[in-house]
């Protein structure tokens, strides 16, 4: 029986991970990419949780030691009131020896991503290409890129992120967003060496600020700031931004070097509400952009992942065709509810978390350290951030 076909769009980390993990269910797969070289040079930073980083080492496509995957053996949340930094929240889960989440480099996980994919025989890998159309071919879709027309695909899997011109031709119904007027800057830098498996969380008055450790020398730094401050402390080639930074971290780590280097993003909200469209699938940004708050952007996407590779495996057992619109379907209604509900409790959590009034923020702070002595709360908040939310 000759191969089913799968064409995937997007050569970002989203594209990558799914194309390493359909990769292993025997199917034929093409990868068109843009040009990769800004992605692997970025200084960006993700948090994976235990359970997802457990799918990855079960796929055998990434290199899952300490090294890649820095391992967080505690969170802690501080609250600016009264102009001081205050505790309100710290958590451990002992059990089974789980950590709170692992943090990697973008641009290490995917080089690790390519060289597995280079080596399956299975994935033709088509770098610096352009998608520029999608049309029907009988019952199947072909692609025009740079005016050649491809073979016959059975699903088209759009990892293109929801800004891409692809996208937007394709899907032009309304969907849920929301700007929350703020950039995030993101850097690294690198200190003196200690025992670095703390993340950390500051909801300053300026804006949320996080310390995410990747090794023992080395923590990822991100600060989501109103668009109009952020600009102001951009000047002088990041020197103000930059120490600002080192005023409020200086406690946590010492002889801090910056890294050259600030990527900065603007950070909105985007729910989709369609999924697919004859044959073609859209997949992570694409589907859901949340604000970076409780790093679950690119754990969404995983779970989503999950439930694909599981849902893929099952119809080609059954000798089905992957994208017939009923499998899509119901793949959709699978995961469709629970990004819902995951996208809207974290933009609830940004706005907790952003109130400026001294009055509300005790309120919130109160409630929080009634919180941090619940167990049965900490376990529950875990489980939601390893796995997700279950119905």
């Amino acid at each position: 029986m000759e191969k089913q076909k799968i064409c995937i769009v997007g050569g970002g980390l989203t594209g990558l991970i799914t194309a390493a993990t359909l990769g292993k269910l025997n199917l034929q797969i093409d990868l068109i990419t843009g040009n990769l070289d800004q992605d692997l040079k970025s200084n960006r930073t993700i948090a994976i949780s235990e359970n997802n980083l457990n799918f990855l080492k079960r796929l055998n496509i990434l290199k899952c030691t300490k090294e890649e995957f820095w391992p967080c053996t505690e969170m802690q949340l501080y609250s600016h009131n009264k102009k001081k930094l205050t505790k309100i929240f710290e958590f451990k889960n002992n059990r089974k020896q789980k950590k709170i989440l692992y943090m990697t480099k973008n641009a290490n996980m995917m080089k690790n991503l390519l060289i597995n994919i280079k080596k399956n025989k299975l994935i033709s890998l088509k770098k610096n290409s352009l998608v520029s159309e999608i049309n029907s071919a009988g019952l199947l879709k072909i692609i025009k890129c740079e005016n050649k027309i491809s073979p016959k695909y059975n699903l088209i899997i759009i990892c293109a992120g929801n800004n891409s011109q692809l996208v937007q031709n394709i899907f032009n119904e309304k969907i849920f967003e929301r700007s929350y007027e703020e950039i995030s800057g993101t850097t690294i830098v690198e200190h003196k060496v200690v025992e670095n498996n703390i993340a950390r969380q500051f909801f300053l008055n300026e804006g949320i600020l996080a310390l995410l450790p990747i090794s023992n020398k080395k923590t990822s730094i991100v600060w989501s700031l109103d668009k109009n401050l952020m600009n102001k402390y951009k000047l002088n080639n990041n020197l103000i931004f930059k120490k600002k930074i080192k005023f409020y971290i200086n406690k946590y780590i010492e002889k801090i070097k910056f890294n050259k280097t600030v990527e900065y993003r603007n950070l909105n909200l985007s729910v989709r509400r369609t999924y697919y469209k004859d044959r073609i699938l859209l997949f992570g940004d694409a589907l859901h952009v949340v604000h970076p708050i409780v790093g679950q952007g690119f754990n969404m996407t995983l779970r989503d992942l999950i439930s694909l590779e599981k849902y893929i495996y099952n119809k080609l057992e059954l000798g089905l065709d992957i994208g017939d619109s009923s499998i899509l379907s119901g793949f959709t209604d699978k995961i469709k509810p629970t990004n819902f509900i995951h996208s809207m409790g974290i933009n609830l959590i940004k706005d907790v978390f952003s109130v400026k009034k001294e009055s509300l923020k005790q309120i919130r702070d109160r409630i929080i350290l009634n919180a941090n002595q619940n167990d049965f709360l900490k376990g529950l908040f875990f489980n939601i951030a390893d796995k997700g939310i279950k119905f």
